[in-house]
Order: C-alpha cells, then sequence, then structure tokens
C-alpha cells in the first residue's frame, strides 16, 4: 500500500496531477482523431509515432534555454512541429491535409479523453484536497481539455507558468512556491516513475497510478511498484480510497 506503511494524508494539501497518460488516454484520443480526419492511416501508429517525437523535441527546447537561445515554446506549437515531421513519415503530404486542417488535428491534444476513473476520482479528492494539473501542455490546451472532458481542477498549473518543462526542479518546487507550501506539503500523482523520482528529489510526496494501456491494448505498460513512492495505486479511485476520501 505505501512504501514506509507510514505515510499521513493528512501531511497533505495539494495534489498534482501529471496529464498525459495519467488522467487522460491520449493515446485511443489521438488514434480516433487521425481516423476520423485521415482514413486509412492506422491510428494507433501515428499516436504513437507522434508521442515518440515528444521527449526529443522538448530537450531540444530546454537545450536552447540553457544557452540562453530563443524563448520557452508551448507544447502546442511543439506538436504541431513533430506532427509535420510525422505526417513525412507516413507519406501524407497536403494534398490529403492542408494547413487548416493540420491545426484540427493538432488541437486533438485538447480533446482527450478522460481515463474512465478520472473525474469521479478527482472529485472525490477535490472534497479534501486542493488538486491541479502539473502538466507539460500550455495552459490554453490544459483548460480546453479540462473544459470538454469534465476535469474539476482548482486551478491549471504547467510547464508555461514556470517557463521551465518537467523533470525540471523549477515545476515542481513551483506548485509548491504558488500555493506557498514547503514542498512535502504536496504530493504529485502520475503514471510515471522517471516524472515521481523528480518530484520526489525535490521533496514532493509521490503516487504512481497504474496505467497500463497508455500506449494502447497491443502496447501493455509495467506498472509494478518501484520503492520510493509513498503510494501505489490502481487508478485515481483507489487514490482517493488511500487518501480517505
Amino acid at each position: 500500500m505505501t512504501a514506509s506503511n507510514v505515510f499521513d494524508p493528512a501531511s497533505i494539501e495539494v495534489i498534482a496531477f501529471d496529464v498525459f497518460g495519467t488522467v487522460v488516454d491520449w493515446h485511443s484520443g489521438i488514434a480516433a482523431e487521425v481516423e476520423r480526419l485521415l482514413p486509412g492511416t492506422d491510428g494507433s501508429a501515428f499516436a504513437l509515432a507522434w508521442r515518440a517525437g515528444y521527449q526529443p523535441a522538448m530537450k531540444a527546447v530546454m537545450e536552447r534555454l540553457a544557452e540562453g537561445e530563443g524563448g520557452f515554446t508551448l507544447l502546442d506549437e511543439l506538436h504541431l512541429s513533430i506532427l509535420e515531421t510525422v505526417l513525412a513519415d507516413f507519406s501524407i503530404g497536403s494534398e490529403r491535409l492542408d494547413r487548416a486542417a493540420k491545426r484540427e488535428l493538432n488541437r486533438a491534444w485538447h480533446r482527450l479523453p478522460a481515463w474512465p476513473d478520472a473525474v469521479a476520482g478527482l472529485t472525490r479528492l477535490k472534497r479534501r484536497y486542493t488538486i491541479c494539473p502539473l502538466s507539460n501542455g500550455n495552459i490554453g490546451l490544459l483548460t480546453n481539455m479540462a473544459k470538454r472532458a469534465g476535469l474539476p481542477w482548482d486551478c491549471v498549473l504547467s510547464a508555461e507558468v514556470f517557463k521551465a518543462y518537467k523533470p525540471d526542479p523549477r515545476t515542481y518546487l513551483g506548485v509548491a512556491g504558488v500555493f506557498d507550501l514547503p514542498p512535502n506539503r504536496v504530493m504529485l500523482a502520475a503514471a510515471h516513475h522517471n516524472d515521481l523520482a523528480a518530484a520526489r528529489h525535490c521533496g514532493l510526496a509521490t503516487a504512481y497510478i497504474e496505467r497500463p494501456a497508455e500506449f494502447g491494448p497491443s502496447r501493455p505498460k509495467d506498472v509494478s511498484p518501484q520503492p520510493g513512492n509513498d503510494l501505489h495505486t490502481r487508478d485515481i479511485g483507489h487514490l482517493a480510497d488511500l487518501l480517505g476520501c
């Protein structure tokens, strides 16, 4: 149940959530939009390729920022640049997807469906805790997503607020700063162990949320417990159970 068996839910005031893969199902959402706009295209393969470009693109921006070159880039812009590469890799030209249609497809990231347990689980947690996203998604994207999927955030925090992408410490410590709390009063809930490890390094409490189907049914993910996390949960409803909500 817990890493140390002494975790106290009363020690936490704010729960920040990773979003893509943790709260919303990016794989099925993107796959469905691709197949709607590009009939005959393998939506699952396209979604996986698009998501695979995310980490390298983000790393390149972070390296430029570290060298003092350019400004912070919104995730919407990164997704659009990655999309151009994926379209070329799938031999999809402008005759099938013009500029306006590309932007429409890019906004599929704003329309991702919540996992079935997400809205009810978040609603339960909100009764006791302040809840917010902590995502590399930009504010407009996360707000549109919340509106459409019914995600009951108390506020929207993102990399855009802190001008840094996770796993930069400025993001995790930034949440604590926004609420004027010491880091150990904030919990990060995520389906990604690397995200949780970075948050833990900054002093946050951590909860792992299993999402075995994050990459689609044909690519099940290992969701085995790893040491260090305060909680390991099946889904957001289970997190609410463990926190007494």
